[in-house]
């Protein structure tokens, strides 16, 4: 088993998906660094705490670790010692979007290996972007988050 590897995204909620990804990931590694980002170019709907907390919520398993980072892929795998670097894979088009991504951070660090976990078939319509659809329209979110994100996204709106 491999020791260590991240997996980073915005969170904004953090999906079945994400849930579903790392749970695999597990499978593979004894760590796997569940890292949020700081992503000046987004504009995300809960702030950076919100997002963590809701993560340690959906995530409170051994060997999990939430931290938040402002920087590339490549910086914070070489800051947490991890040489993998996971993606969920929905489709194709997930596929050549962390493909690219894949060889920008391989031209930063030419050591970062990247993971592709393939997404479960009944999580394929989840995404963050569909979770905040549904809290703009107020839909049901329970195809999309955990109950624990759901009842602590219920307690903020409050």
């Amino acid at each position: 088993m491999n020791e260590k590897c991240v997996f980073a995204g915005t969170f904004d909620p953090p999906t079945l998906g994400h849930k579903a990804v790392v749970e695999d990931a597990l499978k593979l590694f004894q760590e796997v660094v569940v890292a949020v980002l700081v992503n000046p170019q987004k504009q995300p709907l809960f702030s950076v705490e919100e997002r963590k907390e809701m993560l340690r919520l959906d995530l409170p398993q051994k060997g999990v670790k939430i931290v938040e980072f402002e920087g590339t892929v490549a910086e914070l795998m070489r800051r947490e010692g991890a040489e993998f670097y996971v993606r969920g894979i929905r489709n194709t088009v997930d596929f050549e979007f962390e493909q690219a991504n894949y060889f920008a951070s391989q031209k930063i660090d030419k050591n970062v290996k990247a993971v592709y976990i393939p997404c479960k078939q009944e999580l394929l319509h989840v995404s963050s972007s569909m979770a905040r659809n549904c809290l703009a329209f107020g839909a049901d979110l329970s195809d999309y988050v955990s109950e624990e994100v759901k009842a602590y996204i219920k307690a903020k709106k409050k």
